[in-house]
């Protein structure tokens, strides 16, 4: 079953793809199908992987939409439409890599894929080393030991005595004996140097994120783990594919990585090795969105991201520059042809002003092109290179030294890149440092690479990583100084030119030795007659150059004390200015009460004339109404003079007519 599963994590696409399609449950019937993988997998990634195995095998969704309302067939068409033109290829690797972040152990499961054993080469071999005696060369046998040994209870000394002896190789990778607990294996953690110890943070292990801190000191070999104050907000989310850098002496900022849970936005933690507590940091300006698999280089007091991956999957190409002295966020606009969008590459930055980028992978392909952007111009070339090119590789990890860039690990849809490989960063030539062979850590992906001293030279420290299995092993390398200190700007030509050169005059001196002594002693007497002339002629020349050095000094003092008294002014200016300052202060605050009291004043005096105008618009009503009254009034009393008047008229004509009246008839 081991040999099985191993032959499955070397199985190329698309039998790879095949092969994990086999393991989720796609290939039998209809039905037996959508069982087994709904019964593996959360419905989200049931349909995404449905979706991805149709497109790898049939091809974009030409069907009609399902007018069924069974949400099952809706939900799997809207999955497979989704995808569009994704290539066939890129569907085949994103189906592989989710069910690998899935179910990370799926090829050991996997029984019924009969492949060819491949052995691991062991890590303990022999390695040929020349060594020169006396101009020849001679070859001397020195095993490397490449094992983990267990010395908790070994002298200090000892294992100073012991490591100094495995690394003492150069250009070859040696494990050192490693003490204490050694952190889960893992891969895609943040890996950061401060003084002599190495401290890894977070990762991937099993499909599954973590969020511990170890610490390995690099003078005992010893693995311990970093605990956490406990405390409210002092916590940090498990992540992978994040960057960990060192900051101000005793500080390691956590940026981006994949969360469970990701946030709008990219974040930076800070770990305090004083207080050994979390933060947020709070930026300013406009953050980039959150991603993983981006690249974080250090330039001066700035860091400048790339690319990556977003929660969505989608890679990116932008560029975002965040001053770690003011913490605010640039998005830079560059000019040129920008790296493709991707993720899981590698950076570096030469002379403090060009950032070369190199590989990284996208959902279908690894890359192997090199990129350079010029910070100052902020201009994008591809740069024309000499030597080997590396293969196409994603996952790697590098660190530079001097004007040299090492890139190690990292793989492709294949097999993991076994070769160290260096660019020289002046002269764009590849060269390969050493390969290792086998199935071993050195050869994966998501590995980490530092940077460190020991024994008064560089190493390369080398940790973790993915191929097949989570690995947690540390492995050394130590550079060799001549190769890494030849100047690259002096051609190989010009090199043996001047040595023929001075081997020519070697010659020369020799030959005159030989014709006559005498002749030679007058020769050198002459010579040294001229030297001493030409040292005179130096003097007198140093001396003059001195005069005028003092000279010029004294100027520059006298310009000095002149600024100086001129900045003592401006300070006074200043705190005039600052006193002015203060007091105009004082009076706007002033101005701003009593603005503040009228304002109370007006708004009072307005509610007493919204009152005052609706008691006048009572009046008026009233009076309208008096008026009515008024009026009511005098017709009633016009109508009942009118009354009386014919009242007392009717009476008078009664009686010329003879009608007795009303009294009369009573009586």
């Amino acid at each position: 079953m081991e040999a099985s599963a191993r032959a499955l994590t070397a199985l190329s696409y698309p039998e790879r793809f095949y092969a994990a399609a086999a393991y989720a449950g796609f290939g039998g019937s209809p039905t037996s199908a959508s069982r087994d993988v709904t019964s593996k997998f959360s419905n989200d990634s049931a349909l995404l992987l449905y979706a991805l195995y149709q497109q790898a095998t049939i091809g974009p969704c030409n069907i009609p939409k399902p007018r069924g309302w069974s949400p099952v067939e809706q939900g799997k068409w809207t999955s497979w439409n989704g995808l569009g033109d994704l290539a066939s290829t890129e569907a085949m690797r994103l189906f592989v890599k989710i069910l690998e972040e899935e179910h990370p152990g799926w090829y050991s499961r996997v029984s019924d894929i009969v492949a060819d054993p491949i052995r691991d080469v062991e890590m303990n071999h022999n390695t040929e080393i020349p060594v020169s005696t006396n101009g020849d060369i001679v070859s001397k046998v020195k095993t490397v030991q490449m094992e983990n040994l267990d010395l908790a209870g070994a002298q200090d000394k000892d294992v100073l005595s012991e490591v100094t002896d495995t690394v003492s190789v150069y250009d070859q990778w040696v494990a050192p004996p490693i003490s204490g607990t050694f952190p889960k294996a893992r891969y895609e953690h943040g890996a950061a140097v401060l003084g002599d110890k190495m401290y890894i943070f977070g990762g991937n292990h099993n499909g599954r994120y973590l969020n511990d801190l170890h610490v390995l000191d690099m003078r005992t070999w010893t693995w311990s783990k970093v605990e956490a104050n406990s405390g409210k907000g002092n916590t940090i989310s498990p992540c992978a594919g994040h960057s960990l850098i060192p900051w101000d002496g005793y500080k390691l900022l956590s940026v981006a990585g994949h969360s469970k849970d990701p946030t709008e936005t990219l974040q930076v933690k800070m770990f305090d090795l004083q207080t050994s507590t979390w933060t947020t940091l709070k930026t300013y300006g406009t953050p980039p969105v959150s991603r993983g698999g981006q690249s974080v280089t250090v330039v001066g007091n700035t860091l400048v991201i790339f690319g990556g991956q977003d929660a969505k999957r989608s890679l990116l190409n932008d560029l975002h520059i965040l001053d770690l002295e003011s913490m605010t966020w640039d998005e830079m606009d560059t000019v040129g042809v920008p790296p493709s969008p991707r993720s899981d590459h590698a950076a570096a930055v030469h002379e403090d002003r060009y950032l070369l980028i190199f590989g990284g992978g996208s959902h279908a392909t690894c890359f192997s092109d090199l990129h350079v952007l010029d910070l100052h111009t902020m201009g994008w070339s591809r740069p024309a290179h000499k030597g080997e090119t590396p293969s196409a590789r994603a996952g790697h990890a590098g660190v530079t030294i001097g004007e040299n860039w090492f890139i190690v690990g990292g793989g492709n849809n294949k097999s993991g890149a076994s070769e160290t490989v260096v660019l020289n960063m002046s002269t764009f030539v590849w060269s390969v440092v050493t390969t290792v062979q086998g199935r071993v850590p050195l050869a994966s992906e998501g590995s980490s690479l530092i940077l460190s001293s020991f024994s008064g030279e560089d190493i390369l420290v080398s940790f973790g990583g993915y191929n097949g299995k989570y690995n947690n092993e540390v492995n050394v390398l130590k550079p060799n100084r001549k190769l890494t200190s030849q100047s690259a700007l002096v051609p190989d030509s010009v090199s043996a030119d001047q040595n023929k050169i001075v081997t020519n005059a070697t010659k020369d001196v020799e030959s005159e030795f030989g014709t006559g002594h005498e002749e030679n002693v007058k020769v050198i007497s002459v010579d040294n007659v001229d030297t001493e002339a030409k040292i005179t002629n130096a003097e007198e020349t140093n001396e003059r150059l001195l005069a005028a050095a003092k000279a010029e000094k004294a100027g520059l003092e006298s310009s000095l004390s002149k600024e100086k008294m001129q900045t003592e002014k401006l300070k006074e200016e200043l705190k005039e200015a600052e006193s002015r300052s203060a007091e105009m202060y004082k009076e706007l605050q002033s101005v701003r009460s009593q603005l503040v009291a009228e304002q109370s004043r007006c708004f009072k005096l307005e509610v007493d004339v919204a009152e005052l105008r609706q008691k006048l618009r009572t009046m008026e009503t009233l009076q309208k109404e008096l008026e009515i009254l008024q009026r009511q009034k005098a017709a009633s009393e016009q109508a009942a003079v009118m009354a009386k008047q014919k009242q007392s008229s009717g009476g008078v004509w009664g009686w010329l007519a003879g009608t007795p009246s009303e009294n009369a008839g009573n009586e």
